[in-house]
């Protein structure tokens, strides 16, 4: 079964600091690169899930973009690519903190100038269901693309998925809201439905509903919900330690829509996702290792 994902490619730079920032001094670090972005990283994980995926991004003409292409393509997800040759490829320092949390400094680069002529192809056209990252329809340049991919998606007859990504870009909810319409599965955590609903409560995504067939929440060691016409399904976290939470949401994403495509119940495709969320959050990366 072949997904497609639109979102972004990326270059990681992955620091992880030994205590707090010192404003004007040295902080020791450990530091790596590795590929990420979010339309990446859910590819990343629908590929370990057992699933076909394409990824359709923008990337720079650059070494990161050849970098992040040959690492992508190396564990076997399909890169339909645009190369923009003015602007780089998008780039992430992930700040990894005590506890595994991180903060992250972005910038998109060539995923801002992502296009609907580079997400409207055979690419999406010969996939059975088409995965929308919520960073592309959030910034105004590249919104036009995740607005023409979800229309193909609908025009095409493939069910389509959205990960609202980013709670604090969320600044207008029913603008949002209007985009996404018509979607099947809304995959926010609690603070992205809080800023849609008012609340974390996984209740209150019974008011998304006009928009998406269901509704999947994250809420890290609380678990995942389900929220449909039928009703609410609820399932807990699995124990872990959190190395790092980057990219868990994208696992969760990716191993959830796995088990839906296959037709699996509620239950097990919320456990599906939870299990993959773990895995990612065990080690230090965004994406399998």
């Amino acid at each position: 079964m072949r997904v497609a994902v639109v979102g972004d490619a990326a270059l990681d730079v992955l620091v992880r600091q030994h205590g707090p920032v010192v404003a004007g001094g040295d902080t020791r670090a450990r530091t790596r690169l590795a590929s990420g972005g979010a339309g990446a990283n859910t590819a990343r994980w629908l590929r370990l899930a057992g699933v076909e995926p394409v990824l359709l991004a923008r990337v720079g003409d650059d070494a990161a973009g050849r970098l992040v292409s040959a690492e992508l393509a190396r564990a076997g997800v399909a890169c339909a690519f645009a190369v923009d040759p003015d602007a780089p490829t998008c780039t992430v320092v992930v700040l990894v903190g005590d506890g595994g949390q991180r903060s992250m400094l972005a910038d998109r680069g060539a995923g801002e100038r992502l296009r609907p002529a580079d997400v409207t192809g055979p690419a999406l056209r010969t996939a059975a269901h088409v995965h929308v990252s919520g960073y592309v329809l959030l910034d105004p340049a590249s919104r036009p693309a995740g607005l023409a991919a979800l229309a193909a998606a609908r025009e095409a007859g493939l069910t389509s998925s959205v990960d609202p990504q980013a709670a604090a870009l969320l600044t207008d909810p029913a603008g949002f809201l209007a985009d996404v319409t018509g979607v099947d599965l809304l995959l926010p955590n609690a603070d992205e439905l809080r800023a849609l609903t008012g609340s974390a409560e996984p209740a209150s995504a019974r008011a998304l509903l006009d928009a998406a067939g269901a509704v999947a929440v994250t809420a890290g060691p609380r678990g995942a919900a389900w929220v449909s016409a039928d009703g609410l399904v609820t399932v807990p976290a699995e124990p872990a330690t959190c190395v790092d939470s980057t990219g868990a949401g994208d696992a969760f994403d990716a191993g959830l829509l796995a088990a839906w495509l296959h037709g699996e119940s509620t239950v097990d495709c919320l456990r599906a996702g939870v299990r993959l969320a773990t895995r990612a959050m065990s080690v230090l990366g965004a994406q399998p290792e």
